[in-house]
């Protein structure tokens, strides 16, 4: 390389010979200096670089901020502050937070407000790393209360600068004349000390070489001269850790894009180079981008399920990426025929970079092959379940590196070129990729080995209470992404799927822990980064220490009316499974919905029970989801009354809360709770033959097809997918949640599910699945699977299905059989298509009736129409019969519907 080249490309001083000892140690850390004292309450808050507020405090005595370089602080009460190197006198404030300052921190609550004086705002960046502690005291010294403080609302604002930055690794142009590149390292650490880069080194294992702090930023910079493509790299990261001291985390980067085996370095990569890439990359096809949100019809799938058991895939690619490339596969074919009849997306759940998953040597258990209602196959699956090779994925350590167990080899390289390759192969296919991300939680936290984000910056990054304890109300480390460069990190790595993975739509986890603020500018970025529109879906679950916009306009069901982003609907899920997301004891049998018998054919539980009221109720919801769960459109409800669905109650809530369809996704069944065959082992009859509980199935699949918005449907909906009675199949091994393309097992009766979270329902669950009535036939499977196939090809077939706007809704869609006198049994709505692009028909009219018995209905306002079957249910290929069966006379508007089915007429 040109000496100016080299001069330009590198600002990084080697280390000295500690530091590369430190490169060539494996322990994640090293305490440099103990800390005097354990960890204290954290219930202080710096609201920016001037103010500090600490809510409950007394305002008698003075207020005092303690530092020490080197963590020797020890405060207890009645004595003085020991081991401070300074302190800096603090007045109370006597103005008001700006707006935008006092929205940011109004979770927080009242007490004093303290103000730094002018003097020592400048020393604000260097007190930020060292050992803080805020006191009151009497004028003697005396400690009469001491906390740790809160430091991202002072981060956020001195290093504002720092969104603009770019972080990770990535090439430097050449300087004028030169003819290389250069590589920059890039790692935000505000509150470090010093932070090196160690980088493989050939011979050697590591060379160390430390980096270069920007006071602007943050940012930690270190440029080398040429390509670091391949290399291996890790971050030493000086910083004080409250209650442990000053520490040298050994840290891989959070930006990293590539990765070793089980994540213990990352690896520099140029995800332009040609060794990323599978062939016919550069000139792959994709599906072109849909008209509308809800164009959208979803296939929910995990990778490994996808091909774990499907022999016609080799052996070696089974549970892998690769397997996606084999063509002629079981899976691929199953794939295919769905994009066929109309599926458009097939969403991956988690393949970022995943903690739980051993990405070399994990283990497959051997489960016996025992009773279907035995506690055997659990207990196996249980005693392996950390070291196996199943997971869901919702445990994130990086998210911009795809996952390594889904990988032939999992160092480097190689994961990303074989992810790029199972894209390329479903773009052939003609389907979409979305990809579903985890950004409002990491796995772990503090100097746990798996925390990458909080060794670098402690206590930034992560959700904190009153009291400075990170905040687990999703299940895990809440992420914050109100603060900015948690915010930057979700919105950097998701443009780079975007761009460089060419994935089409995202589907956020517990996105109502998000701000919506954060939300609409992820979504600028996305379509920036795709040069396309990515569709953004995502769970707008209203809990926790956010809900209600404790904290911040939450990316919720209801705060995003008008952004375009979409969120899952649970009011006509509930309506037609029955009761909620997570029953246990008797409601997991007790709680029938419209699809599995409520009043029509009632179990054991609700035998001689009247449930009228409750369906009826059940009916409007229905009702509600089919039209979109749109707030300002109108329904008769069954008290008679018309009014908007925002009206109608759901558990307290407003049933209709969307603005427009494309912000609405419909389901009855994804990979979280029972599955769909599952919930109605439980709750239908006992009696109930093993062809009506395919077609219940086939009901709900129905409601989803024909309800406005976006359809989601979770794999093996379709083949009548059962996971025997698993409520929350995350870490249940492949044994519990297999699928099976030969359609002829749909995993009912595979034993007891695992007892972490089902033990307590095992009294409920054992005579089910010790029912040798309830699992299908091949038959049954093959039958649900062309009967999706079916709905699919009817939902395609119109934009009526699938209407643009709440103005097209309110003019185009109309409820008949409503009201006090309704049959609630039976579903009955009529679409408008005169003069709408891509109608197909002037009429359409669809009829479900979820009743094991033939209804008849009188709708006056279809009286003298000509109406005909869909031609998908007159085809002779049609998958159910039923349809043809039913009976329409013109003259008096008179419908007869068999029993558990869905008819569509249409005027052509």
């Amino acid at each position: 390389m040109p000496l100016l080249a080299f001069a330009f490309a590198s600002n990084g001083v080697r280390a000295d010979d500690g530091l590369r000892a430190a490169c060539d140690r494996t322990a994640h850390a090293t305490v440099l200096q103990a800390a005097a004292e354990p960890a204290r309450e954290a219930r202080a808050y710096w609201l920016d670089r001037r103010l500090i507020q600490w809510p409950g405090a007394a305002v008698d005595g003075r207020f005092r901020l303690y530092r020490s370089a080197s963590a020797g602080l020890r405060a207890a009460t009645g004595d003085v502050v020991r081991g401070a190197d300074a302190h800096i006198d603090l007045a109370l404030a006597k103005v008001e937070m700006t707006t935008a300052l006092a929205d940011r921190f109004r979770f927080v609550g009242d007490g004093p407000r303290l103000v730094l004086p002018d003097a020592a705002v400048v020393q604000v960046p260097a007190l930020l790393r060292d050992q803080l502690l805020l006191v009151r005291e009497d004028a003697q010294g005396r400690i009469l209360d001491a906390t740790a403080l809160q430091l991202p609302g002072a981060l956020d604002d001195l290093y504002a600068a720092a969104e603009d930055a770019t972080l990770g690794v990535h090439r430097l142009g050449p300087p004028p004349g030169a003819e290389d590149f250069a590589t920059r390292f890039a790692l935000w650490a505000p509150t470090a000390r010093s932070v090196a880069v160690c980088l493989e080194a050939g011979t050697r294992a590591c060379d160390a070489f430390a980096a270069r702090r920007d006071d602007a930023t943050g940012v930690w910079t270190l440029d080398l001269p040429g390509s670091a493509h391949g290399r291996r790299y890790v971050y030493l990261v000086d910083v004080f850790v409250p209650g442990v001291g000053i520490v040298r985390n050994r840290v891989t980067d959070p930006y990293s894009v590539g990765l070793t085996a089980d994540s213990k370095e990352s690896v520099a990569l140029d995800l332009d180079a040609p060794d990323t890439r599978p062939a016919g990359w550069a000139d792959a096809s994709r599906p072109p981008p849909l008209a509308a949100n809800v164009d959208m019809s979803v296939y929910e799938l995990h990778v490994r399920d996808f091909s774990r058991d499907d022999a016609s895939v080799r052996a070696p690619w089974r549970g892998k990426y690769l397997a996606f490339t084999e063509p002629a596969s079981a899976g691929m074919r199953h794939l295919r025929a769905l994009g066929a009849a109309g599926i458009t997306d097939v969403h991956l759940l988690p393949v970022y970079d995943l903690s739980t998953v051993p990405e070399r040597g994990c283990i497959e258990p051997r489960i016996p092959d025992a009773a279907p209602d035995s506690d055997a196959q659990q207990a196996a699956m249980a005693a392996t379940a950390a070291r196996d090779c199943f997971n869901w994925g919702y445990d994130p350590y990086h998210y911009s590196t795809p996952e390594g167990s889904y990988a032939l080899e999992p160092d480097g390289v190689a994961r990303v070129r074989e992810f790029r390759a199972m894209v390329q192969a479903l773009h052939a296919a003609g389907l979409r990729v979305g990809m579903d991300v985890v950004y409002n939680h990491t796995f772990a936290s503090g100097q746990d080995g798996k925390s990458v984000l909080d060794r670098i910056v402690p206590g930034y990054y992560h959700r904190l209470d009153a009291s400075g304890k990170v905040e687990r109300s999703t299940c895990c480390e809440n992420t914050a992404t109100e603060h900015r460069m948690m915010a930057k990190l979700m919105i950097d790595s998701a443009a780079l799927w975007a761009k460089h993975y060419r994935i089409d739509s995202f589907r956020f986890d517990l996105m109502g822990h998000q701000p919506r603020a954060a939300m609409e500018r992820l979504q600028v970025a996305v379509d920036a980064a795709a040069g396309r529109h990515v569709p953004l879906l995502g769970e707008g679950w209203n809990f926790g220490e956010i809900a209600d916009g404790a904290r911040f306009v939450q990316a919720s069901q209801r705060s995003l009316n008008g952004s375009g982003i979409a969120t899952f609907s649970d009011r006509a899920r509930d309506a037609l499974r029955g009761g909620g997301c997570c029953d246990g004891g008797e409601g997991l049998v007790a709680n029938q919905g419209l699809l599995n018998g409520l009043h029509h054919a009632p179990n054991d539980f609700n035998a001689g029970k009247d449930r009228r009221v409750d369906l009826l109720r059940a009916a409007d919801l229905a009702r509600i989801g089919l039209a979109g769960t749109l707030r300002e459109v109108e329904l008769r409800g069954a008290d008679g009354v018309v009014r908007a669905l925002s009206k109608f109650d759901y558990a307290g809530q407003p049933a209709g809360y969307a603005s427009q369809p494309g912000e609405v996704v419909n389901y009855v069944e994804n990979h979280d709770n029972m599955t769909l065959f599952d919930l109605n082992a439980l709750r239908l009859p006992r009696a109930t033959s093993r062809e009506d509980r395919a077609r219940v199935q086939m009901l709900g699949v129905a409601f989803t097809a024909f309800s406005q918005g976006v359809a989601y449907y979770h794999a093996g909906i379709d083949i009548l997918r059962s996971k025997s009675l698993d409520k929350n199949s995350f870490d249940s091994g492949d044994a519990f949640n297999r699928l099976d393309w030969s359609y002829t097992d749909n995993g009912f009766g595979r034993g007891l599910p695992p007892a972490k979270d089902n033990a307590k329902d095992w009294p409920w669950m054992r005579p089910a699945l010790a029912d040798a009535g309830i699992a299908p036939r091949p038959e049954d499977i093959a039958w649900m699977r062309d009967a999706f196939r079916d709905l699919l090809r009817i939902r395609a077939s119109s934009t009526l299905f699938r209407l643009r706007s709440t103005d097209d809704v309110r003019a185009r869609l109309s409820f008949r059989n409503t009201g006090p006198g309704q049959n609630p049994a039976v579903f009955a709505a009529h679409l408008d298509g005169t003069g709408y692009t891509g109608a197909a028909f002037r009429e359409v009219l669809y009829l479900i009736n979820v009743s094991p018995e033939a209804q008849t209905l009188t709708l006056p306002e279809e009286v003298g129409k000509p109406y005909v079957l869909h031609p998908v249910q007159r085809a002779s290929t049609a998958a159910d019969d039923r349809p043809k069966a039913a009976r329409h006379d013109p003259a008096s508007g008179r419908f007869m519907i068999p029993a558990r089915s869905a008819v569509v007429y249409v005027v052509e």
